[in-house]
């Protein structure tokens, strides 16, 4: 009985580093969906109901937030534990330091304009990174899987 425990913790003790990364893993791309769905949803709500919408990204904070001029209307999401968002990526891929300086990076979805350009980096424990970027083309956001170099 003493053997076939051992063994069973000796297993145990072998793959917990292999399903700990593998639950950080899916934490990292449920956060990315899930930002990609709040920008998808801050510019639906900014064309349909022809209002503008600003989007605060706080790096210190680790939130995003919609805002409105309609009464009551905010919205947050907080990435989850163990996910971080390291920066706010503008035009060609370029990090902004707005955050550490002066607050959260703001950018304002005005309905009939373009989309700006802008993409959001965030990174798991196990330094895995991906970009969730807003097409200024089609004003949809997509997510790109960042390859250590």
């Amino acid at each position: 009985m003493v053997v076939v425990v051992g063994i069973v913790g000796l297993i145990a003790a072998v793959s917990f580093p292999s399903a700990a990364a593998g639950i950080d893993s899916v934490r990292l791309s449920s956060a990315s969906g899930s930002i990609a769905g709040f920008l998808n949803a801050a510019v639906n709500r900014a064309e349909r109901r022809q209002v503008p919408i600003e989007v605060a990204i706080s790096v210190k904070e680790n939130r995003l937030a919609l805002y409105s001029n309609e009464p009551g209307y905010t919205r947050e999401l907080k990435m989850p534990d163990g996910i971080a968002i390291e920066g706010v990526l503008v035009g060609k891929g370029g990090a902004d330091s707005r955050d550490s300086e002066n607050g959260p990076y703001r950018l304002l979805l005005v309905p009939g304009a373009a989309t700006p350009g802008i993409g959001i980096q965030i990174a798991n424990k196990h330094g895995s990174r991906r970009i969730v970027r807003l097409d200024p083309m089609t004003g949809f956001p997509r997510v790109e899987v960042v390859t250590a170099k």
